[in-house]
């Protein structure tokens, strides 16, 4: 990729990259000069040297922003024009999507079939919003005889958009993509421990066609360039996916500019398995929906709530299919990789430990492997705490890793209210053969999105999704996301 690029080159380290930010269509300087190191989470090595940016970076990336947004050749474009180039941009994705894997497995630390399906993803996003580009509508308005009302849909302008690091080419072009459909411009922070396929994807949005400035990256930490992105006075809308606590740091930047938020923060998701589950289907997708990417997803199914006839079947076979979980290098495809960093697996233990002071019992896991091969990522063994109550914290706080949860419940009113028994809403599963049951439950559950015999939906792109109290608020993917990047505009006309 360094040499379509012109960006990353090697240096004198094998297999090191460098970036600079991506602005105005031009790879530029970081303007303090300084760079720093991300690393890969598989062995602890560099694998880039990255813009260490910060105000002044974050200045010019907005000003490019905006230049493009006033533009004759952006104002000019008809929509049709705009959704012709998303779709080239997702052709140009899937022409380099091995690359795009490698490079996404290596900075994320997720196997490698996991990265691919995360680049499809993301091509998928720019394919859906370019079909609907021309599709975003106003409506009329009766009122009186001669008269006219009318609403159109314009877009806010700028779109900031602070990117997580867990899925950064996937949850980087749901944003993306919606934003520029719909006529915005873009500005993107990508978090510092995976910026690379971001910078990949604005580089690619830029041989697609995509007028220079309309999309910018730019790298660095979150209180050097995240923080001046999010309170600066010339973006129209914010859109922000992380911590709850980030979040508010965040939504308060925007407040002072009057500036409209998106947020979609974390998640404690529970499964509510009842004994009359399909458990062949079940068990699989519920050991999935913990242990994919490591856990560190925020519509993770950390929680597993089973009703007390089937539990402990339940927890033997979980317990086996976590001993049964391979672990390895991302780029060998095991079932699971390590955690981001160092950091990460420290606080993940560190919720381990308290489990059992918490009267939690620690099924299996809980350590690093012993195989000396993995001794320099940051791995960890899938961990299962048993018998944990809904007063612990681990029973409620977002770990953030391959750590399941497991608590039993008597019936449905009481699976419900430990469904609910949490401070997040953001995704449920209900495991039953019994639909009156599960339909029952599906109404009843805060969450923005719920699963009936099923977790997740191959990325779902069509999917609205989104939370619900400290999960946040705003819809991501699907027609719904347009909502988020467009303002309605009323127009009164009166003809006699």
């Amino acid at each position: 990729m360094a040499n379509r690029s012109g960006a990353a080159s090697t240096s004198t380290r094998e297999n090191v990259r460098r970036y600079e930010h991506f602005i105005a269509g031009q790879w530029a300087a970081p303007s303090s000069g300084q760079l720093f190191e991300t690393y890969n989470p598989a062995t602890g090595e560099v694998l880039a040297h990255l813009a260490r940016g910060d105000k002044q970076d974050v200045d010019k990336a907005v000003e490019a922003a905006r230049m493009a947004f006033e533009s004759n050749a952006w104002q000019e474009m008809v929509p049709v024009q705009r959704g012709r180039i998303l779709f080239r941009i997702a052709e140009l994705i899937r022409q380099q999507k091995e690359e795009l894997a490698t490079l996404e497995s290596l900075d994320t630390g997720k196997p490698i079939s996991q990265a691919r399906a995360d680049v499809e993803v993301a091509a998928r996003y720019f394919e859906f919003y370019g079909g609907v580009a021309d599709k975003i509508m106003g409506s009329t308005i009766p009122v009186m005889p001669g008269a006219l009302d009318f609403t159109v849909r314009e877009p806010y302008g700028v779109s900031a958009q602070i990117i997580p690091w867990n899925y950064p080419i996937q949850i980087g072009a749901r944003g993306i993509a919606p934003a520029l459909a719909a006529g915005n411009t873009v500005v993107v922070k990508p978090a510092e421990e995976a910026s690379l396929t971001c910078l990949e994807m604005a580089r690619i949005a830029q041989e697609g066609g995509l007028p220079s400035g309309a999309l910018n990256v730019i790298t660095g930490y979150g209180t050097e360039a995240g923080a001046p992105l999010a309170s600066h006075s010339g973006i129209n809308h914010l859109t922000f996916t992380g911590s709850v606590e980030v979040g508010i740091s965040v939504m308060k930047a925007a407040a002072e500019n009057i500036v409209p938020v998106t947020l979609e923060l974390g998640g404690k998701s529970p499964n509510l398995l009842f004994a009359d589950a399909e458990m062949a289907k079940a068990l699989p997708a519920i050991v999935r929906s913990i242990l994919q990417n490591c856990g560190q997803t925020c519509s993770a199914g950390s929680r597993l709530l089973v009703e007390e006839s089937v539990h402990d079947a339940v927890v033997r076979e979980v317990k086996e299919r976590f001993q049964a979980t391979r672990l390895g290098h991302p780029l060998e495809d095991p079932d699971m990789g390590p955690l981001i960093s160092a950091r990460q697996r420290e606080a993940v233990l560190g919720y381990v430990e308290l489990a059992p002071q918490e009267g939690a019992r620690v099924v299996t896991g809980g350590v690093p492997p012993e195989d000396s091969r993995l001794r320099k990522g940051y791995y960890l063994l899938p961990t299962l705490l048993d018998e944990v109550a809904p007063s612990a914290r681990v029973f409620s706080e977002e770990i953030f890793g391959p750590v399941l949860t497991v608590t039993a419940f008597s019936g449905v009113e009481e699976a419900l209210k430990l469904a609910n028994a949490t401070p997040y809403g953001l995704v449920a599963a209900v495991w039953t053969r019994d639909l009156s049951r599960a339909h029952y439950l599906a109404s009843k559950i805060r969450a923005g999105q719920v699963f009936i015999n099923s977790y997740g939906a191959g990325g779902g792109v069509e999917l609205p999704f989104g939370g619900m109290r400290r999960s946040g608020f705003g819809r991501e993917k699907s027609l719904e996301a347009l909502l988020n990047y467009t303002q309605v505009k009323n127009i009164f006309v009166k003809y006699s």
